[in-house]
């Protein structure tokens, strides 16, 4: 049985730090889906370079089959030691997860990887072993869909450190499991989760994070691939093949965004489309719906608004109730944008060049116009999150 991972990492910077000093490297290869995350001494642009170098010497060496202690022996003779402390430059953890559930986690000095089962902490065995004088700790075990695994940086377990609140020696790694529990029982998505302890650890750090804080989140999910389409084809004669290679995989998602896609579709199927007459948003038009298919919107404004909301949420590191409010709307752009954050693995786009005078001017090349900035904004805000995006073109 084949495993599908959803995974949503976001960080905290030290108060008054610019950069973060921990680095999220997700990887894939053609068995398994690889996530490091590292931890550089210090904070600011120092932190920053170490945790940076560790992620991608690191993820380089596991892509290309090196081991455990052949990337350990090069982080350490690559990077340089502190001089003052004589202490590690980095810490990290590495969790690898293979299509058939086996998974590998590496350890080294990063707070415990937090594993869920039904909602429940599962305590792992680990195995602990010397490379190169540094005790690392390995444990390898079987996942299932449903199935959490997140991973922190010492700034989630040093939360509440020097401040006057029930946390002042810092939050126990047991009652951050505990939180992480809850939410897991309650949340559908690793992007809830995520945001959810992200926001717990700044409200602990009273607003002014005392320590760089990161959050992985890796839920074991089903495939869930979605298709959007968008734009007429150049030649009208093409209008049978997309709409074809649209619909092609039942199991995926279907959304179409655009008054002339969903006519096509509309045509081509033989389905009627209806509007809906729920005005929800007064700046974003109305859905329609169509027999058969997930979501039916107007184009560019839609898209544009989905495309902020996306944005946000990569930019903004401690997102609010508020944020998920908004994406909980009815209206077409939130529920493009809920779609693509919270139910979907892999995003195929299938795009339309034919000029559209409404939007575009003619004497712009089609490279130069709205939509196709659009679709590159989208492409660049889904690949953000981790997801694999393949774009086709009529």
């Amino acid at each position: 049985m084949g495993v599908t991972v959803d995974v949503t990492f976001k960080s905290l910077n030290k108060y008054s730090e610019i950069l973060c000093g921990d680095t999220v490297e997700c990887l894939k290869t053609e068995d398994s889906d690889v996530i490091i995350l590292a931890d550089g001494m210090g904070s600011g642009v120092k932190a920053n370079i170490l945790s940076t170098l560790t992620a991608k010497i690191l993820g380089t060496m596991f892509l290309n089959g090196a081991t455990l202690e052949e990337c350990v022996e090069t982080i350490v003779q690559t990077l340089p030691i502190c001089q003052t402390r004589q202490v590690a430059y980095a810490t990290f953890s590495i969790l690898q997860i293979f299509n058939n559930g086996e998974v590998y986690l590496v350890e080294y000095d990063n707070p415990r990887c937090i594993f869920l089962r039904c909602g429940h902490v599962v305590e792992l065995q680990k195995y602990k072993r010397l490379v190169k004088d540094k005790e690392i700790s390995e444990c390898r075990f079987q996942v299932q869909k449903g199935d959490a695994l997140v991973l922190v940086s010492d700034g989630v377990t040093h939360a509440g450190v020097g401040k006057s609140g029930k946390y002042k020696f810092g939050w126990p790694w047991e009652s951050v499991a505990e939180f992480v529990s809850e939410q897991c029982l309650t949340s559908l998505s690793s992007a809830r989760m995520a945001a959810a302890l992200c926001a717990e650890c700044s409200q602990i750090y009273e607003g002014k994070p005392g320590d760089d804080t990161t959050v992985v989140v890796a839920r074991i999910i089903d495939r869930k691939p979605v298709n959007l389409m968008t734009g007429p084809p150049l030649d009208r004669n093409d209008d049978e093949t997309i709409t074809a290679d649209f619909m092609k995989d039942e199991s995926a998602k279907h959304i179409v965004s655009g008054g002339t896609s969903a006519t096509i579709l509309s045509r081509e199927l033989g389905r009627p489309l209806r509007v809906s007459m729920d005005y929800s948003d007064p700046d974003i038009p109305p859905i329609a719906f169509m027999e058969g298919i997930d979501l039916v919107t107007e184009g560019v404004l839609t898209l544009r608004k989905a495309i902020e909301l996306l944005k946000r949420y990569l930019i903004e590191c401690d997102l609010s109730s508020e944020f998920f409010s908004e994406l909980d709307k009815k209206n077409g752009a939130s529920m493009i944008a809920k779609i693509l954050i919270e139910d979907c693995t892999e995003l195929h786009m299938f795009v339309g060049t034919a000029a559209n005078s409404a939007y575009q001017n003619p004497g712009l090349a089609f490279d130069l116009g709205i939509r196709q900035n659009l679709v590159k904004q989208l492409k660049e805000a889904v690949e953000g999150m981790g997801k694999k995006v393949t774009v086709t073109y009529y």
